[in-house]
């Protein structure tokens, strides 16, 4: 990674981020902050992305770089905490058996991730799928039940959730445009995390090379 992309690129990718997630399109317009739960959830992820080698915070932080490279790696680091933090935010539904449901799944799908110890490309397509698995559930799924009418979708989702009590489900209905705003969301954290410098694992792990024991009789060169 070039100095120029890590000192702008990535600060500005994931303060993008984190704003985008927090508008909330309607009437009025809001801009909501991640919860403290989201704060947690955005530092359980920033821990498995070190732990994945899918970001080295030496190549961000470390003492052999110069004052303002480390401001620009702290200034990085941060930016993708908040990002993360607001992005887990906006994949939870606003209320209800939903918002319940949703707090778990992460939390429990972040430190069974961190215990499975990925690779840095297996962490990325698990968040690309998780992610967005998320969306649709919440900007599809849960969207449609909580539109007024009787739509044929609406229908079919009400026969696929027999038993279910759909009052226990819906949520305030909101803007459409929310959801394209959530969907290039979650697209620009996904590049922004792909673009992060990363530990080369090519040499990571990997053991010395020991001398085979010389056969009896063998004459060892000294």
């Amino acid at each position: 990674m070039t100095a120029r992309r890590e000192a702008f690129a990535l600060p500005a990718i994931f303060l993008t981020v984190a704003l985008l997630g927090g508008v909330r399109a309607g009437a009025p317009t809001e801009l909501r902050p991640p919860s403290v739960y989201a704060l947690v959830l955005g530092i359980l992820l920033l821990r498995l992305l070190v732990q994945s080698g899918t970001l080295a915070p030496d190549r961000l932080l470390s003492s052999s770089r110069s004052l303002l490279a480390n401001v620009n790696g702290g200034v990085a680091i941060a930016t993708l905490w908040a990002a993360a933090s607001q992005t887990f935010a906006l994949l939870t539904p606003d209320s209800g058996l939903p918002r319940l449901v949703a707090n778990g799944f992460f939390l429990v799908l972040l430190l069974n991730t961190a215990a499975a110890a990925p690779n840095r490309s297996r962490l990325l397509r698990s968040l690309a799928v998780t992610f967005g698995s998320a969306f649709l559930v919440k900007f599809a799924i849960l969207a449609e039940l909580s539109t007024p009418g009787t739509g044929w979708r609406k229908r079919v989702l009400q026969v696929l959730l027999e038993g279910v009590t759909l009052g226990a489900l819906t949520q305030e209905p909101s803007d459409p445009i929310n959801g394209y705003l959530a969907l290039m969301t979650i697209g620009l954290f996904l590049v922004g995390v792909f673009l992060l410098p990363f530990r080369d694992s090519s040499m990571a792990g990997s053991l010395p090379v020991r001398a085979a024991k010389p056969a009896q009789g063998e004459l060892v060169e000294r």
